[in-house]
Parts: structure tokens; C-alpha cells; sequence
């Protein structure tokens, strides 16, 4: 069983919970960020002459989204400038890439052990991030960073067209 913390109480990196920003780096958790999935199918209703409720039929899956809060904290000096270089790195994955013209921002992957897919990242875009820098916790001097904040992250999946997942691949892969 592997610890949260080292002997002298730092947080140790999760290996298997990571966001991986194409261009920019790898955010490695050294703790578990809150995590919702929502994914949701959408059915047609179809009346018939003679019935007293309509027909379902399957339409369509939605998106498949899922949320994150993750977690910065400030134990030693250098984590306020780490902490912000990842900020950073999570912001620049709703910007478009570089180029002529320009390319659409990066698909990053996400993992998180096999809660999200059995031991595989999954190929997500970042829709959108909220960050808030709280005032009730100490800052640090030069960068200002606050000693913990959080960024709530939403991700939309993506999958290649030969790779769209369906009932039996998610039982059996979770993907």
C-alpha cells in the first residue's frame, strides 16, 4: 500500500493521476482531486395513433463530462512557482495552439488510477477552468500565490472515430 505522505509528512506524487498537457507538461497529483462524470443519453419520443404514452427511441449519447477541483498547496518554497507554472499550463488548454493559422487548443489526456478508465488516460479537451485565489490562507510574499488554492477544471471527452466507445468496451475497460 503506498502513502499519502513521505516520513516527514510531504505529499508524495500519485503516479497514476495525472493530466498530460500536450506543449506544456505533466501535472502528476500528490493528491486526489475531487472528480464528478456525467454522461447522459437522449431519446425521442414518438407518438402513436392509438397509445396512450409515446415511444421511446434512442437518439443520441451527449458528451461525456467530467469535473475536476484540483488541489495546489505550498509546502516548500519552490511549490508557489510550480504551482503557478502549472496553473499556467491548465490555462494555456483553452487557448488555441500556434500557428497559420491558428490550430485548436491541445487534447490533453486525464487519469486518475482506474476511475475514470481501467489503467489508460483518457483523451479529453479542457472546456473551461475557475480558479479563485482564497484570502483566508497565507500567501506567498513574492508570487503572491496563496498556500492552497484550487482550480475547478470541466473536460469534455474525445474519442478517435474507429475508437467510440460502447456498452460492452465501458464494462469491460471503463472506457
Amino acid at each position: 500500500m503506498t502513502k499519502a505522505t513521505d516520513g516527514s509528512g510531504d505529499l508524495q506524487p500519485i503516479e497514476k493521476c495525472k493530466v498530460i498537457i500536450p506543449g506544456a507538461t505533466t501535472i502528476i497529483m500528490d493528491n486526489l482531486p475531487d472528480i464528478s462524470d456525467t454522461k447522459s443519453a437522449a431519446y425521442n419520443d414518438e407518438a402513436v395513433i392509438g397509445r396512450s404514452v409515446p415511444l421511446k427511441t434512442y437518439s443520441h449519447s451527449e458528451n461525456r463530462v467530467i469535473n475536476t477541483k484540483i488541489h495546489f498547496f505550498i509546502r516548500k518554497k519552490s511549490d508557489a512557482e510550480e504551482n503557478l507554472s502549472k496553473l499556467y499550463a491548465l490555462q494555456s488548454a483553452v487557448y488555441p495552439q500556434s500557428g497559420d493559422p491558428y490550430k485548436p487548443p491541445p487534447i490533453c489526456q486525464l487519469q486518475c488510477g482506474d476511475l475514470l478508465a481501467k489503467s489508460v488516460p483518457l483523451c479529453v479537451v479542457l472546456l473551461s477552468y475557475n480558479v479563485s485565489y482564497p484570502t483566508d490562507v497565507a500567501w506567498d510574499k513574492e508570487t503572491l500565490c496563496p498556500y492552497k488554492f484550487d482550480v475547478d477544471c470541466s473536460w469534455q471527452v474525445v474519442y478517435a472515430v474507429d475508437d467510440l466507445p460502447n456498452s460492452e468496451r465501458i464494462v469491460q475497460e471503463g472506457r
